[in-house]
């Protein structure tokens, strides 16, 4: 049983954090914006971010401020224009934001993390984004976590947000989360935006590897698509305002705020996963039997971005033939004599060997999950075995529909 319960209130949960989300006017649709999270105090700060070579102004200054020092008060991001591709003027375009909002906080624009959302190759409408800015940061509330994560949607369908709650001692910590991401989700740091508040005490080193390591098992494991964005960033703060003994090493404390952390980006992970354009339903692959956690990693990551499976479980395929050509080209070495696949309850090879099953009520199985309750019966499990190996992993995907193609096709149009 985990050690934690979920709370309301995403990443304005944990004590000394704000947040606001306002319409600004740089959609063409309308809808919300540009955002704010806001800590109290000055909070240590983490980041995980993409690597691609082709990156947003905002990824490289938010790199940039994070090794010249390991902290922030805030995080703005607009969900209008990504800032990519947009050379020496998008990087003036991203100090100008910093500087501008620095002003009305009141605060150094050093400070400031940035981050950014959109269609690639467009600048943002500065004269827009700039005089947004006093509205938002008027508009920050420790109730703003639901306008904070509605204003960083793109193509999203929900908002996405938890926070979890434990005890150290006789007082509670909190970690808060948010994301966005539907489309472009095949990362390898974290993937499209996130933002995690807490209010524990950690040395920055450690929040640092904490958050590293917590990417690596949730968001570096989702796949909607197989395109890693130009944009893609985890931000974590953990402002101390709990006022709990600091971590600075690991330990029995340092492990319950890890595994805490880990469950936020897992959940909200999967939501980017449910959410993928023109998804029926989450798909969950578990491997075991591997040499090591990496290996298993990356055999369930395989299996669940193939193209194949994720047609066939649309379509309400058992195929399970397309499940074991994923995993055997993977990159990792097994005996295919030691295969084992399951898709739900329903066993479909052991021992390398295919057994016969009731292929009926595989395919219903299948289908109802497009009606299922939102991450749990909306979910597809396949489970795969290969070897006796102490290494296990898991990856979250999506189906593959023909609404996929569609959106991907008009999206500038």
């Amino acid at each position: 049983m985990s050690d934690w319960t979920v709370i309301e209130g995403g990443v304005t949960a944990p004590r000394g954090y704000r947040a606001s989300g306002i319409t600004a006017g740089l959609k063409a649709s309308g809808l919300p914006d540009l955002a704010l999270i806001v800590s109290d105090v000055d909070a240590i700060a983490a980041g995980v971010f993409t690597t691609s070579q082709v990156r947003a102004a905002c990824v490289d200054y938010c790199r940039q401020q994070l090794q010249a020092k390991p902290s922030a008060r805030a995080v703005l991001c607009n969900s209008g224009q990504a800032n990519a591709a947009t050379g020496a003027a998008g990087w003036t375009d991203a100090v100008d934001s910093a500087q501008t909002l620095a002003q009305v906080l009141n605060i150094a624009p050093e400070s400031i993390l940035l981050a950014s959302t959109g269609v690639i190759g467009q600048r943002i409408k500065m004269d827009i984004l700039k005089a947004g800015i006093p509205k938002l940061v008027e508009e920050l509330s420790e109730n703003g976590n639901a306008a904070v994560a509605k204003a960083i949607m793109t193509t999203d369908l929900v908002p996405k947000t938890i926070a979890l709650e434990t005890m150290f001692g006789d007082r509670p910590v909190r970690v808060g989360g948010i994301c966005k991401g539907s489309g472009m989700i095949h990362p390898n740091m974290a993937t499209m935006l996130a933002f995690v508040t807490c209010d524990a005490v950690v040395s920055p080193p450690l929040w640092q590897e904490m958050l590293s390591r917590a990417a690596n098992r949730s968001f570096n494991q989702v796949t909607v698509d197989g395109d890693t964005s130009t944009n893609d960033c985890l931000i974590a703060l953990a402002n101390g305002a709990s006022r709990t003994p600091a971590i600075t090493g690991m330990g029995p404390e340092a492990e319950k705020l890890e595994g805490m952390l880990t469950a936020v980006c897992e959940y909200l992970a999967k939501a980017i996963a449910r959410d993928g354009e023109g998804a029926t339903c989450l798909i969950e692959v578990q491997v075991s039997g591997a040499q090591d956690e990496a290996s298993a990693n990356k055999v369930a990551k395989t299996i669940v971005g193939s193209s194949l499976v994720k047609s066939a479980i649309f379509g309400h395929d058992p195929n399970w033939g397309r499940i074991a050509a994923a995993a055997g080209r993977a990159g990792v070495h097994f005996d295919q004599n030691d295969l084992e696949i399951k898709l739900g309850d329903f066993v479909l090879m052991q021992q390398g060997q295919p057994l016969a099953f009731d292929r009926n009520a595989a395919n219903e199985y299948l289908k109802q999950a497009k009606t299922g309750e939102y991450l749990k019966e909306d979910t597809v499990l396949i489970s795969v075995k290969i070897g006796n190996g102490s290494g296990v992993g898991k990856a979250w995907g999506c189906d593959l529909s023909y609404d996929y193609v569609k959106i991907n096709a008009e999206y500038t149009t």
